[in-house]
């Protein structure tokens, strides 16, 4: 049913009107003949990110989180749209915050439970998150939880009256909250009023509180191999994400009290109702130490109804591997879930879609064992919406014959649907792009898809499946959001081409050429080979903002998937397993070797770069050979003993190694780039983030940089403080500039011949050089 306003919308439409602007507003056709131009680096700062959509009970409307950059292009900010999912009407905005995400229908379609960033507290600290309610008979969204340690993860009971959601709070956190509420109402004269808040999630470890109760330690006391995490930084193991549960009232503004179902020394996730919504299913692994042993997960349970809250969790199953991603069938007998096989041991091992009966003993079956692509997954690009997230990646159909993923499948992503009996695969999307999240109506005759192609970040689609019990999908895509109108009509932007080459050994390798504007095959251009990290990733049909602005540079910009991507099947992901880097290296220079055959790239300038596992080849290239003119090593590992050492994630099992440094020290000497560092005469610039625990950067770019200053080679080190790994993706706007500014620079400095001071040892006049260059 087409959704149309009426009275009842009639205020909603009235609160949008004061909070929101339409997207046709901002996003108006400039004027007809107007010319087109290149896309810039800083065109990121008007960029507008679609994330998370979220299909109504009805099936008549989509909500959807929009990410664009703060005003000082500083970081980000989220709010709530909607979109009639059929017709042409504009999105609207729904809520008013900066930092609104997650959102999700109740059952009846009458509200939206979304989470609500706090504002800044005195000292520039934000507070923690929150969940609200949106009213769609209007008002504005009201806050329900006041949590120490906020609340994320909204689920809905099946009857719309309760919310289970997840929070870090422990009884400690609300007890010392409210003696802090106390001692405001006494005039904070009592003994505490002065105690320091403690230390944000993730962020302490074992803190001791002072006897006095006047200060809580911030030091850490570290007993676990894994301690610190890339995104969190310092984990805090006195804290661990437990459920609750909350009415939430039609009548009232005055919010319940939440309730702790679970508690103990593990963390909980996945919440998923029972659909008679007397017990939450849940996912959780209660090993100390988990890094000692192969992945396993227990499913478990908790009952939800009033009269039996909480209680000792019941253990279904423990499915031995990691598992995400649960769905419960349409009849509650079986869930479905993403995971992947650990035995045999393998650096890579494809996720596949499994299928298991909520019974006792019962043994998952892997549905997609014969089907050898990522279920689950996405080939990926640079602009994923920051802070965004996303929703649920498995939907069964409302008979329960069908499971519908989405699937990573030679660098494209289609929408798919999976027999829940046979396995069976079929494409529903199509063409040269990538699904990056979808939600179906609750007739699974529509889908809702995030769409994202080389030449736009990504808008909802709908998507006609025909009739799903006899599997009549037709896959025609109808547009209902153009986000990027106004800025897309202004550049002038191309789609990559695709190229497939025989590797040295007949490996088939798929890649493609981003050309510069107005390419002419008879001049020359500068070659910039990007390479992709992981290793176990892959670049495919999804926008990337890096390559089309080097390509408007003047760049012809080459990315491969090698060896050890994925979207190939198991065996091309798991090959390089003890052989990194190595041959995947050869399946770069043959793609090289590929493009320079065209005539159209100079040999004489070819760049090469690459972030994470895309830094690592990016260094062993240098030390093979000299025939790249400059290089950026980003985010890279110079020193496999020292990562092994420093890493956020500790290799206890023979993944990449088969035995520890300690064990087997030239192993990892003869595949480090530290180790030759005397071979490299190429200049080297390292991109690094000063708060980058994934590759750290005394592991990575710091050390060959140290080295290559002694042996007086031209290299240059640009560090971003407070990035995490996620710099080129969700770091601040304008650090994200930044390190295309640099990158490129390097390049124009040593390929273009482009003047550069800044990278000098003593900046002097344009066009000049230091000694050591």
């Amino acid at each position: 049913m087409k959704f149309r306003f009426s009275s009842l919308a009639i205020t909603l439409a009235i609160i949008v009107l004061a909070i929101a602007t339409s997207l046709s507003a901002q996003n108006s056709t400039p004027q007809p003949g107007a010319a087109k131009r290149a896309i810039t680096e800083k065109d990121l700062f008007n960029f507008v990110w679609i994330a998370d959509p979220q299909v109504s009970p009805d099936g008549s409307r989509t909500v959807f989180t929009r990410v664009v950059t703060d005003e000082k292009h500083t970081g980000y900010e989220t709010s709530i749209w909607m979109v009639a999912t059929f017709g042409n009407e504009d999105p609207v905005r729904m809520t008013n915050g900066k930092r609104d995400v997650h959102p999700r229908w109740s059952p009846d379609g009458k509200r939206i439970a979304f989470v609500r960033g706090g504002e800044k507290d005195d000292s520039g600290k934000l507070r923690p998150a929150q969940i609200a309610i949106l009213s769609l008979a209007g008002g504005e969204a009201r806050i329900i939880t006041d949590l120490p340690k906020g609340a994320a993860g909204p689920v809905w009971s099946p009857d719309s009256r309760r919310i289970a959601f997840s929070s870090l709070t422990t009884p400690e956190d609300i007890e010392k909250e409210q003696r802090k509420k106390n001692d405001a109402k006494a005039g904070g004269a009592t003994t505490g009023a002065n105690t320091k808040e403690s230390a944000a999630p993730g962020s302490a470890t074992a803190a001791k509180a002072d006897p006095d109760g006047d200060r809580e330690s911030d030091i850490h006391i570290i007993t676990r191999a894994v301690y610190r995490d890339n995104d969190e930084g310092y984990l805090d193991f006195k804290r661990h994400e437990h459920i609750w549960v909350i009415d939430v009232s039609t009548t009232s503004d005055e919010p319940a009290k939440p309730l702790q179902l679970t508690s103990g020394g593990f963390d909980e996730g996945e919440i998923v109702w029972t659909h008679d919504g007397s017990r939450i299913y849940f996912l959780t692994s209660r090993i100390d130490e988990p890094y000692y042993e192969t992945p396993s997960t227990d499913v478990c349970s908790v009952a939800s109804s009033p009269g039996m809250l909480g209680g000792t969790p019941e253990k279904l199953a423990t499915v031995p591997m990691g598992i995400a991603d649960l769905a419960l069938s349409p009849d509650g007998r079986r869930i479905a879930f993403h995971g992947s096989v650990t035995q045999p041991v393998r650096s890579y091992s494809q996720p596949d879609l499994w299928v298991m009966d909520l019974a006792a003993n019962a043994q998952p079956r892997n549905l997609t064992a014969s089907y050898d692509f990522d279920m689950g997954s996405s080939v990926f690009g640079d602009n994923a919406a920051p802070r965004g997230g996303d929703g649920a990646t498995l939907h069964w159909s409302p008979d329960g014959r069908w499971l519908f993923d989405r699937v990573a499948k030679q660098g494209r992503t289609p929408m798919v649907r999976v027999e829940a009996q046979t396995g069976a695969v079929t494409e529903i999307t199509h063409g040269d792009q990538a699904v990056l999240d979808f939600s179906i109506t609750p007739d699974a005759r529509t889908a809702v898809v995030l769409v994202s192609t080389p030449v736009a970040i990504g808008d909802l689609f709908t998507v006609s499946m025909g009739g799903n019990q006899e599997g009549n999908q037709n896959g025609a895509q109808t547009r209902i959001t153009d986000a990027n109108k106004t800025l897309w009509s202004q550049l002038d932007l191309t789609a990559p081409e695709e190229i497939n080459y025989k590797s040295f050994d007949g490996i088939p390798i798929q890649g493609w050429i981003q050309k510069p504007l107005d390419f002419d095959p008879k001049k020359k251009y500068p070659l910039i080979l990007n390479i992709h990290g992981g290793p176990h990733a892959a670049y495919g049909w999804v926008f990337d903002h890096e390559f089309q602005w080097m390509a408007a540079k003047g760049y012809v910009v080459l990315y491969i998937n090698p060896r050890g991507s994925t979207s190939y099947g198991q065996d091309f992901g798991n090959i390089i397993q003890y052989h990194y880097p190595g041959d995947d290296y050869r399946d770069l220079m043959a793609g090289v070797d590929e493009i320079l055959k065209r005539g159209y790239v100079d040999p004489k300038k070819l760049g090469v770069t690459g972030g994470s596992g895309g830094g690592v080849l990016t260094n062993w290239t240098v030390t093979q050979t000299d025939r790249f003119a400059a290089a950026v090593s980003q985010r890279d590992i110079s020193d496999w003993a020292s990562w092994w050492y420093t890493a956020d994630f500790t290799l206890f099992q023979p993944n990449w190694f088969k035995a520890p440094p300690f064990r087997d020290p030239k192993d990892y000497a003869n595949r480090s780039a530290i180790t030759f560092v005397e071979k490299i005469h190429t200049p080297i610039m390292f991109v690094l983030g000063q708060a980058d625990y994934r590759t750290p950067q005394d592991s990575g770019g710091e050390q060959l940089f140290r080295a290559l200053k002694f042996l007086k080679r031209p290299t240059a080190m640009v560090v971003f403080p407070r990035e995490t790994h996620e710099l080129s993706r969700s770091g601040e706007p304008w650090h994200r500039i930044e390190r295309l500014d640099n990158i490129v620079g390097w390049f124009d400095k040593w390929l273009m011949g482009v003047p550069h001071p800044e990278y000098e040892v003593r900046p002097e006049k344009s066009g000049t050089k230091s000694a050591d260059h």
